[in-house]
């Protein structure tokens, strides 16, 4: 055996026992969250399991599992012991374990010809009385870093999940042999979990209100009827999983009591929410330049100025704008609350504050906000960002990578033959293509790349802290898996492929910088489609 091939047998032997332990490490969060509160047993398992996963790791030089595992165990001892980690705590493991999964995806670090791969271990249980489609779904989910599993009886179903709670249940109406035995099972199974599983029925015979009643009843967050292909399914799927952890809303509070202030951070932050403090009026413009909140808490009544005027100044700021802005003061005159609303507010919360209350105005501003914002700056068809709004983040990354001098890679991608695609097999499967390429996207590139729709089949990657050589590397990887990805209309099974172009910052404008990722685009278009193409070659 060459040195050659003995450095490659072990790269894999690390590789396998890395991504083995990142199993491990994964497992043991789905534990602590799945209920937080009752997780302390579980802090130094945790802890030992990155511990592990970091030796590993640097044994052989993969600094992405490396700083993934450090990442987990500096949270950890944010967790004070045998207590459940608080929401700072808590939000900590979630951004570090964001990393691992992010790693376990972009395998950039890999050679084999089959990497091991790692999936959540929380299921998605599929339970379908067609067993072809019940196969082609799961080896389309894998694709997508689901772990799917299928069963043949609602017996068989009903002890996996009381060994595990999945994350969403894909069942036929009819599983079992009779017109409504899947309905039946589910409805036993809920009785069981203190929670509700989402559950997606599907039905080739029955889609009568009756039907779709019960099913609704017992958890049912989708029904189709007739049942419909495993790329449509995949969608939803995707929307009932934990994939994307949501953010905490990012709160700014002004009140010119510091003990009021600690009060709203404390309410604020045991809720799960990220809150910046501030007690002079006059530190308004830095905050809001510096923490860039979705939701704004000002006192009505404060030394040297207003609630109400500070609420005017904000809402000259094009970008906050729509930011809801909430008022807190003992006034109880109900003309005066009317009137420091019509001045730029959106709520009025009199003090003394109840901080069930204050929690709940929050999640109803912030969640409508979110949606207003989501409409702004995403395209309706993936929900990636639009195209205005690509070029204002690529704008922001500029500065960034101008102040602290990183690196900074732009890459755009067209879907080959897409025209072709519409032409043979139809718009709507056209649509579905580009949703599964954005959706393939969001999941194998890391949390701080911005992917936007740039335009038709066209999309555009920023990727902060890159190297030209890496950015190649990993969407050449994505390029290669979405290309094995089988895609479906009707009774008809195809592939598609997409082209690349991508650009390294040279200190230029962000109009040119955009040039040369298109100029490499076309180059990799004249080359024959289907592959990456740096703006040096």
């Amino acid at each position: 055996m060459t040195d050659e091939s003995q450095k490659e047998k072990l790269r894999q032997h690390f590789a396998r026992r890395v991504t083995n332990q990142a199993r491990v490490v994964l497992d043991t969060w789905q534990k602590i969250h799945a209920d937080p509160s009752a997780s302390a047993p579980f802090r130094d398992d945790l802890s030992a399991a990155a511990d592990k996963l970091a030796r590993y790791a640097g044994r052989f030089e993969m600094s992405a599992y490396v700083d993934a595992g450090k990442a987990i165990m500096a949270a950890t001892r944010q967790w004070p012991e045998q207590q459940p980690p608080d929401a700072e705590a808590l939000q900590a493991l979630r951004d570090a374990i964001m990393s691992l999964e992010q790693s376990t995806q972009r395998r950039s670090d890999r050679q084999s010809s089959e990497p091991p791969r790692v999936y959540r271990k929380t299921p998605v249980y599929v339970a379908l009385s067609n067993h072809e489609l019940a196969t082609r779904l799961i080896r389309q989910l894998e694709f997508f870093g689901f772990r799917a599993e299928a069963f043949d009886t609602p017996a068989e179903l009903m002890d996996a999940c009381a060994l595990h709670k999945p994350e969403t249940i894909l069942m036929d109406v009819g599983f079992g042999g009779e017109p409504d035995s899947g309905l039946t099972t589910v409805e036993t199974l809920q009785q069981r979990h203190d929670t509700p599983i989402p559950i997606i029925f599907v039905s080739e015979e029955d889609g009568t209100i009756e039907t779709r009643l019960r099913a609704s009843r017992c958890g049912g967050e989708e029904f189709f009827y007739p049942a419909v292909d495993p790329g449509q399914l995949i969608e939803k799927i995707e929307t009932y999983t934990h994939n994307n952890a949501v953010e905490p809303y990012r709160v700014l509070v002004l009140d010119d009591s510091r003990a009021q202030a600690k009060f709203m951070e404390t309410v604020l932050r045991k809720a799960g929410m990220t809150a910046h403090i501030i007690t002079d009026p006059m530190q308004i413009i830095v905050a809001l330049e510096e923490f860039n909140p979705e939701i704004i808490i000002l006192d009505m009544y404060m030394p040297g100025c207003t609630g109400m005027e500070i609420a005017r100044v904000i809402r000259q700021q094009d970008r906050f704008h729509s930011v809801p802005i909430i008022y807190l003061s003992a006034e109880d005159d109900v003309q005066k609350q009317l009137h420091a609303m019509s001045l730029g507010g959106d709520d009025f919360l009199t003090k003394p504050i109840d901080p069930k209350h204050l929690v709940a105005t929050i999640h109803n501003r912030g969640r409508r906000a979110r949606s207003l914002l989501a409409l702004m700056i995403r395209d309706s068809l993936t929900g990636l960002f639009n195209h205005t709004h690509t070029l204002y983040l690529l704008e922001q990354e500029i500065v960034k990578a101008q102040q602290k001098n990183h690196s900074l890679c732009f890459a755009m991608i067209d879907v080959d033959y897409f025209k072709k695609v519409n032409d043979t097999f139809g718009h709507p499967i056209g649509d579905r293509i580009l949703r599964a390429l954005s959706m393939f996207l969001k999941q194998r590139l890391r949390k701080t790349d911005h992917i936007g729709r740039y335009g038709g089949e066209e999309f555009a990657i920023i990727m902060p802290e890159t190297r030209e050589s890496d950015a190649r590397t990993v969407i050449n990887d994505i390029r290669e898996r979405f290309a094995e990805l089988t895609q479906s209309a009707g009774d008809r099974e195809f592939h598609v492929t997409f082209s690349c172009g991508v650009a390294h910052w040279k200190g230029e404008a962000a109009s040119t910088f955009c040039e040369r990722a298109d100029q490499a685009l076309y180059r990799a278009k004249e080359s024959g489609r289907n592959c990456v193409i740096g703006s040096e070659d």
